[in-house]
């Protein structure tokens, strides 16, 4: 089972969830259609077994994460380990609350999270607005991260730099009485940096958290 997992998420990475067939799988194995049937019973049990597979590592490396004083703090450090996981693998963003009715790693995860917010002076529905709030600010961050870049940033024809140049290039002619917000942020938003983007989103969450708990 471990080899056809193993073989299942490298079709994922690939080319996402429309690349992972029974057929597909059976070549890269080297193998028939039929011996995949002795371990899943189709392609949806394939794709929820794959990604329990990958989200397993994930809960390993959280649950090895060292807590401190602040649960906000660890909050914060989760919330990081799951980002870099999605960024590295954008099919799983789309994934990840799939098997949330299971006793899987996703729901396990979850409850990861939730149990920092066990630690704060929160309500029940706080606590639960809390981590769909992170999980949001996480998933979403990290899959937009996750896109394939345009053919021409791919083939080399101009590196991310330039491609966002053009865009901000493009912002400063417009008419700054009717652009306002664009004037006041586009050097900022020329040549930024994804991964601070999202710390800096997580971080407005994570402020807004400590503020209902009086943390």
């Amino acid at each position: 089972m471990e080899a056809v997992l193993t073989a299942a998420v490298a079709l994922l990475d690939e080319a996402g969830a429309p690349a992972l067939t029974l057929r597909a799988l059976a070549a890269r194995l080297g193998t028939g259609v039929g011996s995949i049937y002795w371990y899943v019973s189709g392609k949806d049990e394939l794709l929820d077994r794959a990604i329990d597979h990958v989200l397993g590592g994930v809960l390993t490396a959280v649950e090895g994460q060292s807590r401190s004083s602040d649960p906000i703090d660890d909050l914060r450090t989760m919330a990081v380990t799951l980002f870099d996981a999605i960024v590295d693998r954008p099919w799983l963003g789309g994934h990840f609350m799939r098997n949330i009715a299971d006793r899987g790693n996703s729901l396990r995860l979850y409850e990861e999270l939730g149990r920092q917010t066990l630690r704060l002076d929160l309500t029940p529905k706080q606590r639960f607005h809390a981590v769909s709030a992170v999980v949001g600010v996480v998933v979403g961050s990290a899959v937009d991260m996750g896109q394939e870049p345009p053919e021409e940033v791919l083939d080399g024809a101009v590196d991310r730099v330039e491609f966002l140049g053009r865009y901000a290039r493009t912002w400063r002619e417009f008419d700054a009485e009717e652009f306002p917000f664009l004037h006041d942020i586009v050097d900022e938003f020329d040549g930024h940096d994804d991964k601070e983007q999202f710390l800096a989103a997580l971080e407005l969450t994570l402020a807004g958290l400590r503020l209902q708990a009086g943390a």
